[in-house]
């Protein structure tokens, strides 16, 4: 099958699976409410969602971070966020570093003990030699399929009456994570070796899974991500990739922006390198399936512009 035809073909499954899930798909509302006692907190919207496309109606799922155009590195904890850490039967939250405060709550906290999922950990990911933890696992789906199935089970501990709802809505998660597998697949077959240019690595292992080859000089994305000044140097030679065409695309976190990322955004611009926005939290509207789906899409068009 010629690659045309191969996306065109994935790209329909995903299509269906996309209307699938935007069928059951909630706001980006912090909380949503069943009459279940299974009481759900989540570091953030992203594994607020996931949760509830496996506890379904039977829990009520509180998500801290939000915010579309927050930027999570900053979030501040509140009277609130205290209140239902310390009511909940399950914590999900992301580790790596990327959401301390909640390790933070749950020390002060004097409520019962929860269980706490860490997608990290779940994940099982380490730091390449010599390179930090790209703790942004939420884009990388075989991480989240571990999650799922430890969330089921989680769920299962908590509520023994709703294992074989949260076993069926584990397995239909995860086999349009599988989906979303076979898209990235696609792209790797079609464009295996393409240069990108990232400003953080938050879409990494999305990119990576696509076959494709980040060329953005490490100093430059490990700047922007703990937010210090970049070298001119390093500036300049990511700038570079851009005006010598060595890459086909700019993945840009559109939460965490300042004049250096800025400039890179304009550099791609006016060398009509494509840009794909991407975020660390739901955008409004979207479910995290149909979120991703949405990310690879743009990665391929943009790949094909």
């Amino acid at each position: 099958m010629s690659a045309p035809l191969r996306w065109a073909a994935v790209a329909a499954m995903l299509g269906a699976a996309a209307a699938m899930s935007a069928c059951s798909s909630s706001s980006n509302s912090n909380e949503s409410s069943s009459a279940s006692q299974v009481r759900i907190v989540a570091s953030t919207n992203v594994y607020g969602d996931i949760a509830r496309q496996i506890a379904g109606s039977r829990a009520t799922i509180t998500s801290f971070i939000a915010n579309p155009s927050a930027d999570p590195h900053s979030y501040e904890v509140n009277p609130q966020n205290r209140l239902a850490l310390s009511k909940a039967s399950i914590v999900i939250e992301n580790g790596g570093g990327y959401d301390d405060f909640v390790d933070s709550m749950l020390k002060a906290s004097s409520g019962k003990p929860p269980t706490v999922l860490n997608a990290v950990d779940i994940s099982g990911k380490e730091p390449a030699a010599g390179q930090d933890l790209n703790e942004h696992v939420w884009y990388d789906f075989p991480s989240m399929e571990k999650v799922a199935t430890e969330l089921a089970g989680a769920l299962a501990s908590t509520d023994p009456g709703g294992a074989s709802t949260y076993q069926a809505n584990a397995q239909s998660f995860i086999g349009k994570l599988k989906q979303l597998e076979l898209t990235e697949a696609s792209i790797k077959a079609a464009d295996k070796g393409a240069g990108v240019a990232i400003t953080e690595p938050v879409p990494l292992y999305l990119l990576q899974a696509s076959g494709l080859v980040n060329k953005t000089p490490p100093e430059f994305s490990a700047a922007v991500e703990a937010g210090t000044d970049v070298a001119p140097r390093v500036l300049n030679d990511t700038l570079t990739l851009f005006t010598h065409k060595q890459v086909k695309l700019l993945a840009y976190n559109e939460q965490t922006t300042e004049p250096t990322t800025e400039k890179v955004l304009a550099a791609a611009k006016a060398n009509n390198i494509a840009v794909v926005p991407v975020t660390e939290t739901l955008p409004a509207g979207k479910d995290y399936l149909n979120w991703m789906a949405d990310n690879l899409s743009a990665v391929h068009s943009a790949l094909n512009k």
